[in-house]
């Protein structure tokens, strides 16, 4: 695709073309596509779902599609498609965004295929006789009647009335040999979104913000990514992703969102807990990292925590790892360091201490397992006693996916483990120690 060829190579190959194909290059969208989400996908799919970030170029790719549908080979050529519904969250939006937008129909169509709006029938009409009519999510009913061998719907996790306008489009999807339908969406996590995504007539194909940073303002992607990078908004709106809750989870994303409001700190003790890997090499489990600090103001169960850096590290020695954790633990001016030694014994206390002899060092063993030992701290982030200082996206991902059933996700919770051994040493073990002298004299 000419989107992703060097400038040298670029402009050699425009340079060659004739002035007629050169006037055409523009309107020929499969060449200038963005290969990961713009072009449809191969397969014998119903629904084209494309999840994007703000910006990704969602928009233009449902333009076009609708392009590739109705026009045909000359411009009062029929096409595949000739009754087309375009349904936006409102009839406004879909007629600013997919009608007249930047990226709209119009914009992207060849003066000889270019539409006609009129107004009065809110539909589009091509030379060739094809009609696009535009529709509102939030009319379900203006659905029902109209017949149609192609739509596009354009950011449906957002339509309130999202079932019901989907049920009434299905209906409607019902002349041609194969009706198809392009989303358009920034994801959020809503039951339908979550049923089409299932569903084994859906294809889908996502980018993130950055992959149209070409088509962008540096200054809007540079802004928006050092705001919200890393964050649970920005990985929906910036990267695309479905944001979803895990049946179970010890810490929703909604926890975890809270955790990063801003919050002064004077922290009075700093620890860098680490969970050694039981094996080393490329293919080893990540050594987790993670350095936290307490504000141990009045009675242990009023401290707050606030986990300051995730330093872990993956497919390295345990030399190196020990080197990282040592390093970690003089930057942040740690007071102690606390390694998990069920697996390693005497040998991570050894590696430590042959990196440097004198960091004050606490062996920490596993009596219980991963979800009994994790439950205390979730319950401490449910009270709001734990920040993050920034958002830490693969500790989140993790912590996001430990479950009272245990770790729904892949391969071992390495940074959910050390964090919560910084916890357990700066938050839980200190209140336990508080109280169990109270708790006999009762």
């Amino acid at each position: 695709m000419l989107s992703g060829l060097p400038e040298r190579e670029l402009g050699a190959f425009l340079n060659a073309l004739s002035p007629n194909a050169l006037l055409s290059l523009p309107w020929l969208f499969e060449h200038w596509a963005l290969p990961g989400h713009q072009l449809p996908p191969e397969g014998d799919w119903t629904t084209w779902m494309i999840l994007g970030g703000r910006g990704a170029g969602k928009t233009r790719a449902g333009s076009e599609w609708i392009r590739a549908q109705v026009e045909g080979g000359k411009p009062g050529d029929p096409g595949r498609c000739s009754r087309v519904a375009l349904v936006g969250e409102t009839l406004d939006q879909a007629r600013e965004v997919m009608i007249f937008g930047e990226s709209g129909i119009l914009r992207c169509s060849p003066p000889d295929r270019r539409p006609v709006w009129q107004a009065g029938r809110k539909a589009l009409v091509w030379p060739n006789g094809a009609i696009a009519q535009i529709f509102s999510a939030s009319d379900p009913e203006s659905l029902r009647g109209p017949q149609f061998d192609a739509a596009w719907c354009d950011e449906l996790a957002k339509w309130r009335k999202a079932e019901a306008a989907w049920d009434m489009l299905q209906f409607g999807l019902r002349l041609g040999d194969n009706p198809r339908q392009v989303v358009t969406t920034t994801p959020r996590n809503t039951p339908l979104l979550r049923r089409l995504l299932e569903e084994p007539g859906t294809a889908v194909t996502r980018a993130p913000t950055e992959a149209n940073r070409m088509h962008l303002a540096r200054s809007f992607l540079q802004a928006v990514t050092k705001r919200y990078g890393g964050t649970r908004l920005g990985r929906q709106e910036l990267d695309g992703e479905l944001m979803l809750d895990v049946e179970g989870a010890l810490w929703t994303w909604d926890m975890l969102e809270a955790a990063r409001a801003p919050r002064a700190f004077e922290l009075d003790r700093v620890v860098v807990a680490v969970d050694p890997p039981v094996t080393s090499g490329a293919s080893a489990d990540a050594c987790g990292i993670v350095v936290a600090g307490v504000e141990a103001k009045g009675p242990p169960q009023d401290w707050a925590a606030q986990v300051i850096a995730d330093g872990s590290i993956a497919g390295v020695s345990p030399r190196a790892w020990a080197e990282r954790a040592v390093a970690l633990f003089h930057a942040h001016r740690a007071d102690r360091l606390v390694a998990e030694v069920n697996q390693g014994g005497e040998l991570v206390a050894a590696l430590i201490r042959q990196v440097d002899p004198l960091v004050p060092f606490r062996a920490v063993r596993a009596s219980r397992g991963k979800v009994a030992r994790a439950e205390p701290v979730a319950a401490l982030y449910e009270q709001g006693r734990v920040s993050h200082r920034e958002p830490f996206r693969e500790l989140e991902a993790e912590m996001a996916a430990m479950t009272t059933s245990g770790f729904a996700g892949s391969g071992s919770p390495d940074r959910v483990d050390a964090l919560v051994w910084a916890m357990t040493d700066l938050m839980i073990d200190p209140a336990a120690s508080y109280l169990e002298p109270r708790i006999r004299r009762l």
